[in-house]
């Protein structure tokens, strides 16, 4: 897989509150004047209401995905932004940098995802890519009981090196092989039980469990550092105009 790779800025707002950005009402708010009409809250019904107050804002978080070599993080993480799946899946080199969002009843989280290398000759660039990060998620193969004891040391390391409000998320993926299971989910439960960390199997193969992963983590984000909501008045076009769409 190439996915193009984006150097970390110095200056990093990753866990933000932001208004919708501008791009998303853009074909609105060039509109002329006389074409809309702003509607008073207390005149629409509520189903229009609660589709303009329940997503006005976006929170930017980043989040990490730490582990062995060949566990699978960048079909993880790809079958969840894509929606897709390759069978053979080339070593990550560095680092990689997605985005994704995920829609909560009081705000829409968007993820900077860090997808990092598992080569342990890149381990020493892991705390450039997890410094900072609001979330990780470290991955191990339920098939592999060495990949189990790494992710147990990237746990250690985290808790010791990283934020101190870090929310870690212990993800068993190839869970679709479970005939080859060589890590049993009680041990790794307990074990993530024990350390106060979210613990979910994953396959990113068949896509189990992949996008309520993210969706846990997301509601597990503090939520004291988003901004409080703002009162949100839609706009509504009184006639309708046929645009292209970009």
């Amino acid at each position: 897989m190439v996915i193009e790779e984006k150097t970390e800025e110095k200056n990093n707002n990753n866990d933000r509150c932001d208004d919708h950005d501008i791009k998303k009402v853009s074909p609105l708010l060039f509109l002329p004047l006389t074409n809309i009409v702003v509607i008073q809250p207390s005149k629409l019904p509520l189903r229009i209401l609660l589709l303009f107050t329940m997503s006005n804002r976006v929170c930017h978080f980043k989040l990490v995905l730490l582990g062995d070599t060949a566990v699978g993080k960048s079909c993880l993480v790809v079958r969840f932004v894509r929606d897709e799946f390759f069978e053979f899946q080339e070593p990550t080199i560095g680092a990689a940098f997605l985005t994704q969002t995920v829609a909560l009843d009081d705000a829409t989280v968007k993820f900077e995802i860090w997808d990092t290398a598992g080569q342990e000759r890149y381990r020493s660039l892991a705390p450039m890519y997890y410094r900072g990060a609001a979330a990780a998620i470290i991955v191990y193969d339920i098939t592999n009981p060495d990949s189990f004891a790494g992710a147990k040391s990237w746990v250690k390391e985290l808790q010791r090196r990283g934020d101190t409000n870090v929310v870690i998320a212990l993800a068993g993926n190839k869970a679709d092989l479970e005939s080859r299971r060589k890590v049993d989910f009680q041990e790794a439960n307990a074990y993530a039980e024990e350390n106060g960390i979210l613990h979910m199997e994953t396959s990113a193969k068949n896509s189990n469990n992949v996008r309520a992963l993210f969706v846990e983590i997301a509601k597990s984000l503090p939520k004291a550092t988003q901004q409080p909501e703002r009162e949100a008045f839609p706009i509504v076009m009184q006639k309708e105009e046929t645009r292209n769409c970009c």
